[in-house]
């Protein structure tokens, strides 16, 4: 009798889990919300399993979103599961094809929860694997592939780990502006005055004169040098845009990438691919191998293999911290964060395991212009605002009223943020302005807008300026005399309250309907990080060098002081990256001046 219910009960489990996998022979088409917008799959069922998985329309970054694309269909079919892992890096595409699919289960019928619920066997490293080399660069960012490229140039053998499934880090999904100060390109566009002086005053002004006075000596002194470098092996600029006039610059020195951040991560890509450069992806640096207080390689591992390798130079080009809650202090732990999901601090907690030294943990790059598009993480709106200052576009607080010259500095436009309840501005358009703000954003608002202000972000709208007031949640009344002012200032010619440049007041504020858009601090670049000398080399908290050990990009601390200028991180990057390579060549007697 026990046996018999045993087995009763074991069939109806059967049964049931049966029932849960049971779907509708067909094809199906779903679509989510991606990164830059719709992700749109085909899905094929076919004797209750998912037969095939095709992404069939996306507008994704190339080389970011574009690796979830490919790798994400496939794992759904070989596990048939909707618990399969995001690709490191791509977490918005991949979680967008998995509500596609899932839409896709649930049309034909299927348990889209029971499929979520299938486990996908976790991998762990069974080989070992020793290799040597002269140089290892830990991260695949704009500072690693610059050094690994470098350093390639002057003969070195180099291998390059990059724990994402990709090279890019940062630089890939930046807005792709560097500075460019001293290099040929700059005069060529007709900047033939700026001096390393300048640079150095502006970034220590914007920096609240924090900086390292060394360091930001040593990256204004190599940046033109290095842009012109960037240019001759084909991570071009945009040269038809022409060089940027922007309020933290007393002279006009930051261009932008042609293609953008993508772009230029692109185009490193593709030499790396090229120059012999061992590159291993999805392996991740773990702790750094010491020999009598000197660096001697790093022990790392990707799903299959534990790597054990030993090197002359270890370079560090992790990136940032800003996606670790527990390495970020003070207010930066309640920042919205837009950058990557690969900035966690690694090379912080290995180098400081061996006794580096840190400074200026407490800050990091702050923007205006951010949209909170999930708890804690924002989106940029900053490529729409720049066009819509041409037209006009105004900025004010929960109160309704301006507060701020929307041209002044980002620095000055955040601290005026800091002190407006709720910490908040707002972007107040008009349909002429919106458009052309909306067509300049690099990504879809449709579904903001539908919620037209009732969850966040708030994408307030309406065909009154009242309706769009309420549906943001700002003063109406006040609102409409602010725009009435403003108006006012545009046929008069002159900002008489904040000085807003006539070149970017000429038009007024036009007929409806009207759009409100939240604007909050946003950041994704993290300002403290290890001490260096000019070398390139890491100090210990002794204030001597670690032999061995390298540092670039923005795991370095101290070079902008408590915040960065636009285009100052990519510039510092690639900059950094360059400059380690022949350091480390100059340490290792390979001539450097190759």
């Amino acid at each position: 009798m026990k046996k018999t219910l045993v087995l009763i009960l074991t069939l109806a489990m059967l049964l049931s889990s049966m029932a849960a996998f049971a779907m509708t022979d067909g094809t199906y088409t779903g679509t989510a919300d991606g990164r830059n917008g719709p992700v749109t799959v085909e899905v094929a069922i076919a004797g209750d399993a998912i037969e095939s998985v095709s992404v069939i329309d996306h507008v994704e970054t190339e080389g970011v979103g574009t690796l979830a694309v490919d790798a994400i269909p496939g794992a759904i079919v070989e596990a048939q599961s909707l618990g399969v892992d995001a690709v490191a890096g791509a977490t918005l595409t991949s979680d967008a094809i998995l509500a596609a699919v899932a839409d896709c289960v649930a049309q034909a019928g299927g348990d889209v929860e029971a499929l979520k619920a299938v486990e996908v066997a976790e991998k762990v490293p069974t080989k070992a694997e020793t290799i040597e080399t002269q140089l290892v660069v830990i991260g695949g960012g704009g500072a690693g592939m610059a050094a690994a490229i470098r350093a390639r140039e002057l003969g070195l053998d180099v291998v390059l780990l990059e724990k994402m499934a990709f090279m890019g880090g940062a630089i890939s999904i930046s807005g792709g502006n560097q500075v460019v100060s001293g290099s040929q390109m700059q005069k060529d566009l007709g900047v033939t005055d700026d001096s390393v002086e300048s640079m150095v005053e502006d970034f220590m002004a914007n920096g609240a004169n924090l900086n390292v006075p060394e360091l930001i000596t040593l990256y204004a002194t190599n940046v033109g040098e290095t842009s012109d470098w960037l240019q001759s092996i084909g991570v071009t600029y945009n040269l038809e845009g022409g060089l940027h006039k922007l309020a933290e610059y007393s002279h006009d020195r930051e261009l932008a990438y042609t293609g953008s951040g993508a772009g230029a991560a692109e185009a490193m890509r593709n030499i790396i691919a090229e120059n012999g450069t061992k590159v291993l992806l999805n392996t991740r640096a773990t702790e750094l191998i010491t020999e009598n207080g000197a660096v001697t390689g790093v022990i790392a591992n990707d799903d299959e293999t534990v790597y054990t390798i030993k090197a002359d130079a270890v370079l560090m080009a992790t990136g940032g911290y800003g996606n670790n809650k527990d390495l970020l202090e003070g207010d930066m732990k309640n920042a919205l964060y837009y950058g990557p999901v690969s900035s966690t601090g690694d090379g912080l907690i290995m180098a400081t395991a061996i006794g580096a030294d840190t400074r200026l943990l407490e800050y990091g790059k702050r923007y205006p212009n951010g949209i909170e598009v999930s708890e804690g993480i924002a989106k940029s709106t900053i490529n729409g605002n720049i066009p819509a200052w041409t037209k006009s576009a105004i900025l004010v607080n929960k109160e309704g009223v301006r507060v701020v010259n929307e041209k002044a500095s980002n620095r000055t436009i955040l601290e005026t943020e800091l002190q407006q309840t709720g910490q908040e501005l707002f972007l107040v358009m008009d349909q002429e302005t919106f458009d052309t703000w909306k067509g300049a954003l690099g990504y879809d608002v449709d579904a903001y807008l539908e919620l037209n202000g009732t969850a966040t972000p708030v994408f307030g709208h309406g065909d009154t300026l009242a309706e769009a007031a309420e549906a943001a949640g700002i003063d109406a009344e006040a609102l409409a005399k602010t725009v009435e002012t403003y108006n006012g200032y545009v046929e008069a010619g002159e900002d008489a309250e904040f000085g807003r440049a006539a070149d970017y007041m000429t038009m007024k504020i036009g007929d409806g309907p009207y759009y409100i858009v939240e604007q909050k601090p946003r950041f994704a670049t993290t300002m403290g990080g290890l001490v260096i000398d000019e070398a390139l080399e890491v100090i210990n908290t002794d204030g001597a060098v670690i032999p061995g050990l390298f540092a670039a990009g923005e795991v370095v601390g101290g070079v902008m002081g408590d915040d960065s200028p636009s285009g100052a991180n990519n510039g510092w990057a690639v900059t950094s990256g360059k400059l380690a390579a022949e350091s480390i060549a100059a340490a290792l007697s390979v001539d450097a001046a190759a």
